[in-house]
């Protein structure tokens, strides 16, 4: 069982300068909301309360303005700062002492999910008691991803990193579910060329004890990376052609709290005047409304 959840929203962002020399990528718009809340709303959707967040050296008192410590969502949020990237598994190194003798989901902040479904793969998920559980998304350009060969029953048998000839056209995406042998393999990995910790160097350690299994997202769904200019605008306009035509809103971070049952009117309502007079201010009036 999955009982605590990292987002990793370090990094420098580099790609998308000016924009992000003076505001952490993961802070900026996505659409209607700071791109933060959407892989918040993943590991909420998983019914994850024990969050711990790392964010880039000096730019702490931003997250904690917006997010708090999560209270106000039925929460705990905790935060560390990190100097530098090291690659991904170094969030667990970061985080060994949050994550004590638990299992670990890991998400990517520059990572969105949606789809119909997702919510019960996400459950689904949590239940996961040994081993490491991996999302995959189907792609058309495979060469540009770390790509994963799934048997039929939805185990992993081969990883690649871009690979030149066809291996599986099912991306690894940034979402990640690890039982707490993952702090023991993160800590034993060796930097690779580029001098950081590779994912796939991870997942490899399970790859080879036959420990790795995959949720793949299916079609319907969507999986999309916010890494470049363009990739963030094109999320941010899918998320308002969505929320435009439905009429809800994707990543309400006190809509999930509230379905979940973890706050109450009360909260949502202290929510509304936190925000003031905005779009998102009027959703959660409207959500609230039929509950009073």
């Amino acid at each position: 069982m999955i009982k605590k959840g990292i987002i990793l929203a370090g990094g420098h962002g580099t790609r998308m300068s000016p924009l992000t020399k003076a505001v952490n990528k993961q802070l900026l718009p996505i659409y209607d909301k700071p791109l933060i809340y959407y892989p918040l709303s993943i590991l909420m959707l998983s019914k994850i309360r024990d969050i711990l967040i790392i964010v880039n050296k000096g730019q702490l008192t931003q997250y904690k303005k917006l997010l708090q410590n999560g209270k106000n969502l039925g929460l705990k949020i905790n935060f560390i700062e990190q100097n530098y990237p090291k690659g991904l598994p170094d969030a667990f190194i970061l985080g060994e002492k949050f994550v004590g003798k638990e299992n670990v989901a890991l998400i990517l902040g520059d990572n969105f999910f949606y789809g119909q479904s997702l919510s019960e793969k996400l459950l689904e998920s949590k239940k996961l008691k040994n081993g490491a559980k991996v999302f995959l998304h189907k792609v058309s350009k495979p060469e540009l991803y770390g790509v994963a060969k799934v048997n039929n029953k939805n185990k992993i048998i081969g990883i690649r990193e871009k690979p030149k000839k066809y291996y599986s056209d099912y991306a690894i995406t940034g979402l990640y579910y690890f039982d707490n042998k993952v702090i023991k393999y993160a800590k034993n990995l060796k930097p690779s060329k580029r001098n950081e910790l590779e994912i796939t160097d991870l997942l490899k350690k399970y790859l080879l004890g036959k420990k790795l299994s995959a949720e793949i997202i299916g079609r319907g769904g969507a999986w999309l990376d916010t890494g470049s200019i363009e990739d963030f605008y094109k999320t941010s306009n899918f998320v308002s052609s969505v929320e435009n035509r439905q009429g809800f809103k994707i990543a309400c971070i006190e809509e999930i709290a509230f379905n979940n049952k973890w706050i109450n009117k009360k909260d949502i309502l202290n929510a509304i005047k936190f925000y003031g007079n905005c779009d998102y201010s009027k959703y959660l009036k409207n959500f609230i409304s039929k509950w009073l």
